[in-house]
């Protein structure tokens, strides 16, 4: 932690800042395609809006310190990047960080469902409308903020991690979006931290799912649920029971699927989820 703020602080430093901020236990920075960075705020600084790639970016805070938290795409290529920010006297300033490259792994699935891989072409339109349903989710920005301090969703077995890039019956597709939590059909799931239910129903590749929003662009989604308990503009508390596992949409069996979104962009959940660690370090000795 310490080489993380020597290596923040050649950039630039800012802290102290009227925007609403969150609280919660900071998840691992890793500047990563597929990561989060955390880049440290000078307390003097008046900050009025930060931005990465045109995009709102969440600021969020320790019990010490305060951080613009970045999400980074998993097609970012490696190299220096800037957030644009803003003082509130109107002055323009650019903070500076590097991604460094990742090599994900592949994964090959076989899927019973074959028009899963291959939808027909009347699932099309079906497709086409629900993904402009997840896109206006992603862009959903929530200034009041409750605190995002992530717990575990279910208690299971690491059965995918985020980022493989993902073969589905020998054909290439999409990387894996989030993280996935096998666990028996019926397993109640649990909300990773208090928020706002913007999206939910049944979809046709990820199945019955929900969105919650905790403010600041950091949303949550689960996905392949067997039944969902809660419904669109529901506030949520921490730890309430939003639905059951499932094995609806395109999957192998039952299981959570876990996403994290910050500024738009699906990041890895287990940056979020410390508490995982030892799980993923068993994935990946199985792997």
């Amino acid at each position: 932690m310490k080489k993380f703020f020597k290596m923040s602080l050649q950039y630039l430093l800012v802290l102290a800042v009227l925007m609403p901020c969150i609280t919660f236990a900071f998840p691992q920075s890793s500047a990563v395609p597929g990561g989060i960075v955390l880049l440290p705020l000078d307390k003097n600084y008046k900050l009025n809006s930060a931005r990465y790639r045109n995009k709102k970016i969440a600021v969020v805070k320790n019990t010490k310190n305060q951080f613009l938290l970045v999400g980074i795409s998993l097609n970012t290529k490696p190299g220096t990047y800037y957030v644009d920010i803003k003082t509130q006297q109107g002055k323009s300033e650019k903070l500076a960080f590097n991604v460094k490259p990742k090599i994900y792994k592949a994964q090959y699935l076989t899927i019973k469902n074959k028009r899963k891989v291959n939808p027909y072409k009347d699932d099309m339109d079906r497709i086409l409308s629900e993904k402009k349903r997840k896109t206006k989710a992603k862009k959903n920005w929530i200034s009041q903020v409750t605190q995002a301090n992530f717990t575990v969703p279910i208690e299971g077995r690491i059965s995918s991690i985020f980022g493989l890039r993902r073969f589905f019956n020998e054909q290439s597709r999409r990387p894996h979006s989030g993280l996935d939590i096998a666990a028996p059909q019926g397993t109640p799931i649990k909300a990773i931290e208090s928020g706002t239910v913007i999206e939910s129903g049944d979809f046709f590749f990820s199945g019955n799912m929900v969105y919650l929003d905790h403010g600041q662009g950091l949303i949550s989604l689960y996905a392949h649920m067997h039944t969902i308990n809660v419904k669109f503009g529901d506030k949520i508390k921490k730890g309430q029971i939003i639905g059951t596992v499932g094995e609806t949409g395109r999957v192998t069996g039952p299981h959570l699927h876990l996403a994290i979104i910050a500024n738009q962009t699906l990041v890895d959940p287990l940056q979020f989820l410390p508490q995982l660690s030892e799980k993923a370090e068993e994935y990946y000795k199985i792997k």
